[in-house]
């Protein structure tokens, strides 16, 4: 008896959909009629379906299950719709762009029962997949997931399958968090010792900043220029775009740490920071440090291909540069009012390099209005300034830490894991999240790109903890970014049938 389909409970809800009697039959015999330049999303049905189902999928002239580009819809779908129409004797995909081709393909994974995703599902089993029709076109570009591994490093082996499930609910950046205070895990050619020292710390805090309890464990490790290249070909394979984070010019202890000479102190000699929290020591702004900059930021573009490359810009103390003879004489020589307006003069310097090149700096906003004009703005401390940086003319991505923090506990139960002290963000917190504000004008709602979800890690050091925490928490966060819809009862009732396919996918719901 073939496997019954599972009822139409897509995470992300379409835009549109219709189920309709009956079900088309996948098989052993199922061919695949791939048109011209849809051969990457047929691949990616082949590579998700294999594992589970063993099914070819082979290509054929007459292969009823067929996945086409159509340029004609690029109006109504963008980069990003597709249109799914499944019959009882026909598929048809169809979609302006290959990464819409292959959010269609998510979501023909979504309508298959939930045991096909499993990897140990029964191979040669028939699979039915419901009729229907849906058309479904995304609210907002800008749908993203950050994983920090500066604190805490993660093989490019796992960042594979963060991205697989990014990929499953339609993320469409995943925003790569490479460097901090506590490790630097991007390479430099010019600079090995960026992460032969900068990569590895001597031993971990264990509680919140300011506990003073440690771990001992040395802890450390860093991805090859390799590794991430395999990453970014990997996760565009699957319609996410990695945007790199490489930060400045405060969180830069590891790097301090390796390259003395580019602190406002170049005679000391520092450690990682072993600690949580933010620390005190920055980046110098002499010349040095400019073109180290540039030079890890040509590296960054190398290997990224991100049209967005992040450069952090926050919690950057000002004490180092007000101190500093040095700093004084740079913000005199530019005419700068005093040591703290080189915050804004510095990020200046490195955005218009990435401008130079193409790319588009991103940085986090603490005000709302620190940033230069050309950069796109991640505010996140305060809902009022996604309101203040769209109207300065920002693009900007809503990441409000109070919907959007993952590391923050899901709830307030006792058996909840390790968490930011006191700090809760519930499921229904994400879903009410909406990324424009809601005193926001048709023009300034316009520069809203959408939102994202963020994973800060000095309490998060294992692949499962991270699934806990980011599950199903970022299946609402896909919601309010794909489709916009405020209906919590429907997104519940959603959900329920979508956690089988995390469970299937082995995501954990405890630990």
């Amino acid at each position: 008896m073939p496997a019954q389909p599972s009822v139409l409970t897509l995470v992300p809800r379409p835009t549109e959909a219709v189920l309709r009697p009956g079900h088309f039959t996948l098989d052993a015999g199922t061919t695949l009629h791939i048109g011209e330049g849809a051969g990457p999303a047929a691949e990616l049905l082949r590579v998700l379906l294999a594992p589970a189902t063993g099914l070819p999928l082979p290509a054929s002239p007459d292969g009823r299950f067929a996945l086409a580009l159509d340029p004609g819809l690029g109006g109504d779908l963008g980069d990003e719709g597709y249109v799914l129409v499944i019959g009882p004797d026909r598929v048809l995909l169809r979609a302006a762009h290959r990464t819409g081709l292959l959010h269609g393909v998510q979501s023909i994974r979504q309508l298959l029962p939930a045991q096909a995703l499993s990897p140990t599902a029964q191979r040669g089993t028939p699979w039915l997949l419901p009729c229907a029709e849906i058309t479904d076109v995304p609210r907002h570009p800008w749908r993203g997931a950050m994983l920090d591994v500066a604190r805490h490093f993660q093989p490019v082996s796992y960042l594979r399958r963060y991205v697989d499930l990014l990929a499953l609910h339609k993320i469409s950046v995943f925003h790569l968090h490479l460097t901090d205070d506590q490790g630097w895990r991007m390479p430099v050619a010019a600079h090995p010792e960026l992460t032969e020292v900068g990569g590895h710390r001597a031993e971990s805090q264990r509680g919140p900043d300011g506990s003073g309890a440690y771990d001992g464990i040395p802890h450390g490790g860093s991805y090859t220029r390799s590794e991430l290249a395999g990453l970014v070909r990997y996760a565009a394979d699957r319609g996410v775009t990695v945007m790199p984070e490489i930060e400045m010019p405060g969180h830069v202890r590891a790097a301090l740490a390796a390259c003395p000479s580019l602190g406002n102190h170049p005679e000391r000699t520092l450690d990682v920071w072993t600690r949580w929290g933010v620390c005190d020591t920055v980046l110098g702004v002499h010349d040095e440090v400019l073109d180290f900059c540039r030079t890890v930021l040509d590296e960054v573009m190398d290997v990224f291909p991100s049209p967005y490359i992040h450069v952090g810009g926050e919690e950057c103390p000002t004490t180092e540069w007000t101190h500093s003879a040095a700093a004084r004489e740079r913000a005199a020589a530019e005419g700068l009012p005093g040591p703290e307006a080189l915050h804004g003069w510095f990020l200046g310097k490195v955005g218009d390099h990435l401008v130079r090149h193409g790319r588009r700096p991103v940085g986090w906003a603490e005000t709302g209005a620190e940033l230069p004009t050309d950069f796109t703005v991640m505010t996140w401390r305060d809902p009022a300034h996604t309101l203040t940086a769209a109207r300065r003319g920002h693009p900007v991505i809503n990441a409000h830490h109070r919907a959007t923090y993952l590391d923050y506990a899901r709830s307030d139960g006792p058996h909840e894991p390790p968490a930011q002290p006191g700090a809760v963000v519930g499921l229904r917190a994400v879903h009410a999240h909406d990324p424009v504000p809601e005193k926001a004008d048709d023009e300034t709602a316009g520069r809203v790109l959408g939102t994202q979800a963020q994973l800060w890690t000095e309490f998060v050091t294992t692949p499962a903890h991270i699934e806990y925490l980011t599950y199903p928490r970022l299946c609402a966060l896909a919601e309010r970014g794909w489709s916009g819809t405020t209906d919590w009862t429907d997104f519940r009732t959603r959900l329920d049938g979508h956690t089988a396919r995390l469970d299937a996918l082995g995501v954990p719901r405890h630990l």
